[in-house]
């Protein structure tokens, strides 16, 4: 219905709706980010307990039909997972401890090596001097430089330790108590809906979740435990020191998207500076980590992850980078994870097609798969609608319409 002037109030009312709508999902994500942040320390082993749960349930469910208990299973599992982080961590911790007792003896050495470059670029260096001139005639600079110098980066380890290892235990046990449980989470979660349509559903879509999880998470272990491999054999034949240390960083830096193979370049040429002569040895070295990290993400991932789990790269970018601000490590590490559960629910949920299309890592259907009819339609279509336009333009003026109505 038209109102004074030709405004149309319902349309007006339909569009005020749609844009409160949008603000109030806008405010809504603005809350939920929040909130994620503000309880990291308790939503990281939580979130990682659960991804964990539907990878290993395959497993139990395969030893529930030879007659082993889920308590025993999970309990089986649990220790196996701890087992493999202590090794992990007995592994690294020498080569980590002998280059933070060292750390003065590096940084010297770094900086005899970048000696020459400091001074092909001489103005940087005066304008870096001035400015330090600068800060040491305020008292806000000392201020800051007394608090910089209580903390070394082996103290901030120190600090960190008991969260981390708290947060380890607690993934472990709640991981413990949910494989224990046996089916029991995911009755609750079918039992939750009313229609048998949507109970079968719901039951799919955690069966899909588990398998899809399970299959690239799995792949994907294997992946990096052989760029883990050749990665330390390839350290080992420059001459690296704990070539070993390599391998693990390799393989658990492999697990963070994009980031961790530049990181892991970073720290190979860093300290190839230290122990190789000159630059273009040291040079070698970095590339030589690139080279093994382009092959495996280009060649060797694409073709072992099965095409129905690949993500939209750009998607996957800005996942690792959300989660890395929110959650920091750990947040980078589990963003492919939460992608493949996404796409999985967008499957199974009504409307929400399109945003699992846009997850997607294959490339969209090409305009000539369409039917040669289909085509047809869609251009006698828009010709017939060209034409009205044209003859409502030419018979405007003699009715008397405005021919931009």
């Amino acid at each position: 219905m038209a109102g004074p002037g030709g405004h149309h109030f319902p349309r007006m009312a339909q569009g005020s709706a749609r844009r409160a709508n949008w603000a109030i999902i806008g405010i809504f994500l603005v809350l939920a980010f929040a909130a994620i942040a503000a309880a990291r320390e308790f939503l990281m082993p939580v979130t990682m307990a659960v991804l964990l749960f539907f990878v290993f349930t395959p497993l139990r469910r395969l030893a529930q039909r030879r007659g082993i208990p889920d308590g025993i299973t999970a309990l089986g599992v649990t220790l196996s997972i701890l087992l493999v982080v202590s090794v992990i961590a007995y592994a690294a911790s020498g080569p980590i401890s002998r280059a933070m007792n060292n750390m003065p003896l590096i940084s010297s050495q770094l900086e005899q090596k970048f000696e020459s470059l400091r001074d092909s670029v001489s103005d940087l260096r005066d304008a870096a001097r001035r400015i330090e001139n600068v800060g040491t005639e305020t008292e806000l600079p000392a201020t800051i430089r007394i608090e910089q110098g209580g903390e070394t980066t082996l103290g901030m380890v120190v600090k960190s330790a008991p969260l981390l290892l708290a947060q380890i235990m607690f993934t472990l046990v709640l991981l413990f108590f949910m494989m224990a449980s046996g089916d029991l989470l995911y009755l609750k979660i079918v039992q939750s809906f009313d229609r048998m349509r949507d109970k079968r559903a719901a039951y799919l879509a955690l069966r899909e979740i588990e398998e899809s999880l399970g299959n690239y998470l799995g792949a994907i272990t294997l992946i990096n435990a052989g760029l883990g491999l050749a990665v330390g054999l390839a350290m080992w034949a420059w001459g690296m020191p704990a070539p070993l240390l390599f391998g693990i960083g390799a393989f658990v830096l492999n697990f963070i998207p994009y980031l961790g193979s530049i990181a892991g370049v970073i720290i190979s040429t860093l300290v190839a500076l230290i122990v190789m002569p000159d630059l273009f040895w040291p040079l070698m070295v970095g590339l030589t980590y690139l080279g093994l990290t382009t092959l495996e993400g280009q060649i060797v991932t694409p073709y072992f992850v099965s095409r129905r789990l690949q993500m939209n790269t750009v998607v996957v970018f800005l996942a690792v980078a959300l989660w890395a601000w929110l959650w920091s490590v750990i947040g980078m590490v589990i963003a492919v994870p939460v992608l493949v559960v996404l796409r999985v629910l967008a499957e199974h949920i009504p409307g929400w097609e399109k945003f699992g299309n846009f997850l997607a890592g294959e490339a969209p259907p090409a305009l000539e798969d369409e039917t040669e009819e289909e085509a047809r339609d869609l251009i006698e279509a828009g010709a017939a609608a060209e034409d009205h336009d044209t003859a409502r333009a030419a018979t405007a003026p003699l009715v008397g319409e405005d021919p931009q109505a």
